[in-house]
């Protein structure tokens, strides 16, 4: 920077000017608001050897104000920031069942170039406040830190998330399906068995059928680098439509492994399947006992031209990422790691943020997070 004065009257006229060099060096605690320092002032040009010595004897209480206007600003900054943090919604609605708790569960953290956020993640009742979670989803694992990407945005996702929401639609019993309507219609007639399954025909003769599949257990995900698997264990009831009655005459038994893969569409994660294998048990029949080969055939048909579509007709809507209302996600990519998904991509801001209307949460979260933000 440059320096310099002048100063005249009717019997003196005095001026001087040159250069000085300003290195400060600061660590600053944002939480305690504690700060170590080291300013160093050098004049050149002009005499500067002699202003150097009014600069060296007030350099404590330059450093002193220096400290002062920086602390001043932090406080004020983290103010801004707190008041912020504290009207940002803290649940996201999916549906009618389920939003995701978005509350913060530790205090941000400032990386040299970005700032990290930890929220609880998990899904809880649309309908509730985010109570504690009486489901043990074991410790969570929190994706390395990925400061050098020059990405605006990383979110990393447990796979703790996905199997909260899973736990939640099964609770609800929203994990079922009647199928009443197959690609070949005649196969939901009990005449389309009558030489493979005779007693079926016999006892209920040209009868309508349905397909009753539901899960019994909330469905299993597991996040490997690369991969993203899914089991789930389901019952299949064979129900036929009598004149006044429905009938149940046979149970089978499936534990079905799928793979999926992971998208962004808009700012949902969204999300598709495909079937891996399955292995099924005759578990209760009225019927008699049905051919293993035949019953096979007809589950690979169920499961694959049935069961996987209309997953993926609720994996294509997905369900929203925890991001700042006014911003959209743009450019974004997957990355799959050790029971994690991660999100890496830009931002755009669409509108400004509208903070009317927005829902507290009350009571207690996991002290655990579940989804992890990166802010570069």
């Amino acid at each position: 920077m440059e320096w310099s004065y002048s100063y005249s009257s009717w019997l003196v006229e005095i001026s001087d000017s040159g250069n000085a060099s300003i290195q400060f060096y600061v660590l600053v605690d944002t939480l305690d608001m504690y700060m170590e320092e080291d300013l160093d002032i050098t004049l050149n040009g002009g005499s500067s050897w002699f202003y150097q010595g009014f600069i060296d004897a007030f350099s404590n209480h330059i450093r002193s104000s220096v400290e002062n206007a920086i602390t001043n600003k932090i406080v004020e900054s983290a103010s801004k920031l707190d008041h912020f943090l504290g009207g940002l919604p803290k649940e996201i609605n999916v549906d009618r069942v389920a939003a995701m708790n978005v509350t913060f569960v530790n205090d941000p953290r400032f990386i040299s170039s970005s700032v990290e956020f930890d929220i609880d993640g998990l899904f809880i009742p649309s309908d509730k406040t985010a109570p504690q979670s009486d489901i043990n989803f074991g410790d969570t694992k929190l994706a390395p830190a990925l400061g050098s990407s020059s990405n605006m945005l990383w979110i990393s996702l447990d796979e703790d998330v996905f199997n909260s929401v899973s736990a939640l639609y099964f609770k609800a019993g929203l994990l079922q399906h009647l199928v009443d309507k197959v690609p070949d219609q005649f196969l939901l007639n009990t005449a389309s068995w009558r030489f493979l399954i005779p007693r079926l025909y016999r006892k209920y003769p040209n009868k309508d059928m349905l397909l009753n599949i539901s899960a019994i257990s909330p469905p299993s995900v597991r996040i490997n680098v690369g991969r993203i698997d899914t089991t789930v264990d389901l019952d299949v009831i064979v129900i036929v439509l009598g004149s006044d009655d429905i009938v149940p005459v046979a149970c089978i038994s499936l534990s079905v492994a799928v793979s999926g893969r992971a998208s962004v569409s808009g700012n949902n994660l969204v999300g598709e399947v495909e079937l891996n294998y399955f292995s099924f048990d005759l578990k209760w029949s009225d019927i008699g006992k049905l051919h293993t080969g035949i019953v096979q055939s007809v589950m690979r048909i169920v499961l694959k031209n049935l069961f996987v579509p209309y997953v993926n007709s609720y994996l294509g809507q997905g369900f929203p990422l925890p991001i700042i209302k006014g911003f959209v996600i743009r450019d974004a990519y997957i990355l799959t790691s050790y029971s994690s998904i991660i999100v890496s991509s830009d931002v755009s801001f669409i509108e400004p943020m509208n903070r009317s209307g927005i829902k507290h949460v009350l009571g207690s979260v996991s002290e655990d997070p579940a989804v992890t933000m990166l802010f570069h």
